[in-house]
């Protein structure tokens, strides 16, 4: 098992246990590829009462070097509580990862719940970006825009992707505080919270965002990557 699937896979499997998720299908989508004549992944489904839905996506394929693992664990659409988000990636000879809670609400409007979500990771964030071997992702500023700024993003050495599991429990510890407690009454934001969510979700997963969506069909077909995006952008739970 590689670097990234062990990250990925014990990353899923504490959000599985610890918010006691339930599996839909085994997988929810075998993803095949017409170019090759083995399956080439999966995406993995689960549900739950207080984080509404878990997507997990893998994609290995050796004979183009690729083996990436994304996590989306979703919060109930009108919670405030963010989403946690943990893609990891060894592509070629390269590590890439990028670990994140995502925003519920407008940080610059919302100071209690920046404060509340945040400020906790703020040390974690620091530590974790003086991590020797990394170098910063290639993301468009769109792309951070629509994350938070605690959002860790970078190509990784082989030693500095190993280091890399101490940031993300820590995130994931700090996330499952916020998914078991919530947040104080004076850190909620207002508005619609779900509308909110609804639009995030359809611009970070706009392929004319985020570009590895036209790496992904091309791999998957553009129909099967029309089905994951939606599956990833809708707030319901696929049956």
């Amino acid at each position: 098992m590689s670097r990234p699937q062990q990250l990925s896979l014990s990353t899923l499997e504490k959000i599985r246990t610890r918010c006691n998720l339930t599996e839909i299908g085994s997988p929810y989508i075998s993803l095949t590829s017409p170019h090759i004549s083995t399956p080439v992944g999966a995406l993995r489904l689960f549900y739950g009462e207080r984080v509404r839905k878990m997507v997990y996506i893998g994609l290995t394929v050796h004979p183009i070097g690729l083996d990436s693992h994304m996590i989306f664990a979703f919060t109930h659409p009108d919670s405030p509580v963010p989403h946690f988000t943990l893609d990891s990636v060894l592509a070629g000879p390269h590590f890439a990862f990028h670990l994140d809670l995502i925003p519920r609400a407008d940080l610059g409007a919302n100071l209690a719940y920046m404060n509340a979500v945040f400020d906790a990771l703020t040390p974690i964030f620091e530590h974790a970006r003086q991590i020797e071997g990394l170098t910063p992702a290639q993301l468009t500023p769109k792309q951070y825009a629509l994350m938070s700024p605690w959002m860790l993003a970078y190509r990784a050495n082989e030693s500095a992707f190993e280091r890399i599991q101490e940031p993300v429990n820590a995130y994931l510890e700090h996330w499952f505080h916020l998914v078991d407690h919530g947040l104080p009454a004076d850190a909620l934001p207002a508005g619609d919270l779900a509308e909110r969510d609804r639009l995030n979700r359809a611009a970070i997963f706009n392929p004319s965002v985020d570009k590895v969506w036209t790496q992904v069909e091309r791999l998957v077909g553009t129909e099967m990557g029309e089905r994951m995006r939606h599956i990833l952008c809708s707030q319901d739970v696929e049956a």
